[in-house]
């Protein structure tokens, strides 16, 4: 069986490469050259574990292949998803115009049946829109070639993708035909003998839950962030109100960390677009938009936990950062509360010092060079006044504290993600300031 994917971004690279290990002929498609060509040396765009060696492994199979050519990439297959990015306007909207781009390109060149899905995150209503773009050109070129559309969207967490991947919680697939139902069920085969769920609805429904599953994980991160917020007033620990609520099965463990906010490619845009959708619907999604609202606020509460303790005297201080990307195992820095802090701090006049082990390279790209780049997590920390703690990656949670304390001005850190245990920061003399928890400076 036979798939193009158009668009190598981090969904439709980790989707193709996957759908290549279980034994599919998959044609990964982008306009972008230098991506393509470097892709087919065996270079890869994007920070994700265990991708370049299934790449690399389903390459020399002859089972993924990477083209420029569309055209090309359509001749016997029997499905092409379209995986182009969704960005956000500057209403919050989702833009289609890479996804409509897309669907006409289908409709030039598109010789047999095929099922057109769409696997970006699109608002609902955007099948109805991909059906009409590649109807349009299939009439400019007066041919009469049935095809279907379906929606499949994805649910793969940064830094784990493949898993997720291949071991879903659920596949949800939108469809609107018998035949286009049969032909997907045929393609996630492979899942279904290992148990994995697939859940078919119409494609509203299936358009909807994308936005939902994110949105209510954005909603349970921000409402642990409120309440951690509330801890540092009332004197309370956030840690074990977390325990105490995530031990009731109704509730769960997963996502009721507090820290710094969320960030990414999902949930900020997701959030934005769900509310967006409702707006133009005349009916507005009020537990979303403070959801949104304390994400904002909580990207702040790091610098200002700084600001107070050096009493607005920034200027001329240096700071290490540990951490740049939005969250571990990625070099994402789409939304990354990092980006807000940094900004805050060469607003104030102070000097920021920052290590990724991943996203300094994505962090250039973005800011440039007036932040400074360190070697490792130590070669920051020298002559800095504080350290600061903003994504938990797994090398930065076990430090040497002694040499910590020997690099640093102050024995200051300012934990953004609640790492570290109080009791011992304090025998080793830190002034520590983490997320809802009162300890002692």
């Amino acid at each position: 069986m036979k798939i193009s994917i158009v668009g190598t971004g981090y969904v439709g690279l980790v989707s193709g490469t996957c759908f290549a290990e279980t034994g599919l002929n998959v044609t990964c498609v982008d306009i972008d050259k230098i991506k393509i060509d470097k892709l087919n040396q065996g270079i890869i765009p994007i920070y994700e574990p265990g991708l370049k060696e299934m790449l690399d492994r389903n390459v020399k199979k002859d089972h993924l292949h990477f083209t420029t050519d569309i055209k090309e990439s359509l001749v016997d297959a029997e499905s092409v998803f379209i995986a182009v990015g969704t960005p956000p306007d500057e209403d919050g909207s989702a833009d289609l115009k890479y996804v409509l781009g897309v669907a006409r390109e289908i409709g030039m060149y598109m010789t047999d049946y095929l099922v057109v899905v769409t696997k970006s995150t699109v608002p609902i209503g955007t099948a109805k829109k991909v059906k009409a773009a590649v109807q349009q050109e299939l009439d400019k070129r007066g041919v009469s070639i049935s095809f279907d559309v379906a929606s499949n969207p994805e649910f793969l967490k940064e830094g784990d993708a493949i898993n997720d991947f291949l071991k879903p919680d659920r596949i949800v697939i939108g469809t609107e035909s018998e035949r286009a139902e049969k032909l997907m069920a045929k393609l996630y085969r492979p899942f279904l003998l290992n148990n994995h769920p697939i859940i078919f609805m119409d494609i509203p429904s299936a358009e909807l839950t994308k936005y939902a599953a994110n949105s209510m994980l954005a909603t349970k991160i921000s409402f642990m962030n409120d309440i951690a917020n509330l801890c540092e007033i009332v004197g309370a620990d956030v840690n074990k109100v977390r325990k105490g609520i995530g031990s009731d099965t109704r509730i769960g463990k997963k996502f009721i960390y507090p820290g710094a906010g969320y960030g990414g490619s999902c949930f900020p845009k997701d959030v934005k677009a769900l509310i967006k959708t409702a707006d133009e619907n005349n009916y507005s999604l009020r537990i979303l938009k403070a959801v949104e609202e304390v994400n904002e606020l909580q990207k702040s509460v790091v610098f200002n936990k700084i600001y107070e303790h050096f009493n607005g005297n920034l200027a001329g201080k240096t700071f290490a950062m540990w951490g740049l990307s939005f969250k571990p195992l990625t070099d994402d820095m789409r939304e990354a509360p990092a980006l807000i802090i940094i900004d805050k701090l060469l607003k104030h006049g102070a000097k920021v010092k920052a290590y990724d082990p991943a996203a300094m390279e994505e962090c250039e790209r973005k800011i440039g060079s007036i932040i400074e780049y360190g070697n490792d997590k130590e070669d920051v920390l020298i002559d800095a006044d504080a350290l600061i703690v903003i994504t938990e990656w797994n090398e930065f949670r076990m430090p040497n504290f002694k040499v910590i304390s020997r690099l640093l001005k102050n024995n200051l850190i300012f934990d953004g993600r609640n790492i570290y245990e109080p009791t011992e920061m304090i025998e080793n003399g830190f002034t520590y300031y983490s997320i809802g928890r009162n300890v002692i400076k």
